[in-house]
């Protein structure tokens, strides 16, 4: 099994009933989920979109990372997302962030995601989950993230519904 961390978003339709059927999913299918981080409204990148709503999982699969990757988008299709322009509004959007150490640059991967120290986003629900330094970059989310210019990400709420 490997560890694996995994970035939701969404900012169309009833967003976090869209990121909890979302993680229900990925239970269905051979994720196990450790961690989720609390929800966390934010502003959208690029700007002119409805706001977000995120998390972030740790998780284990024994899915290998392609395989993973190919799951993560057929998840995203079936809730409804589908090609626009990138970055634009989704139903849903589930990124690899990390998968064990592994470094991976592929046209159809990059693993460690390659804009994690960029986003707010990813960082604010990540430093939740991971208090330790990350996989491969070797700083905490929450260092990454105080290298920001602020952002506007305020947590909402839990990511399950107990």
């Amino acid at each position: 099994m490997a560890a694996v961390v995994i970035a939701l978003g969404s900012n169309l339709g009833d967003r976090l009933a869209n990121l909890r059927a979302a993680v229900a999913e990925l239970k269905q299918r051979g994720v196990v989920v450790e961690r989720c981080s609390s929800v966390w409204e934010t502003e959208p990148v690029p700007p002119g979109q409805p706001f977000f709503l995120n998390a972030v999982l740790v998780s284990e699969t024994g899915i290998e990372p392609l395989a993973l990757l190919s799951l993560l988008k057929a998840i995203e299709r079936e809730m409804g997302r589908t090609e626009g322009r990138r970055w634009g509004p989704r139903p849903i959007d589930l990124d690899i962030l990390f998968y064990d150490d592994l470094r991976m640059d592929t046209e159809a991967l990059t693993i460690p995601h390659p804009r994690i120290a960029e986003r707010a986003f990813v960082l604010a629900p990540l430093a939740e989950v991971v208090t330790g330094p990350l996989p491969v970059l070797g700083r905490s989310a929450a260092e990454l993230l105080a290298k920001l210019a602020a952002s506007s990400a305020s947590r909402i709420g839990p990511l399950d519904d107990r």
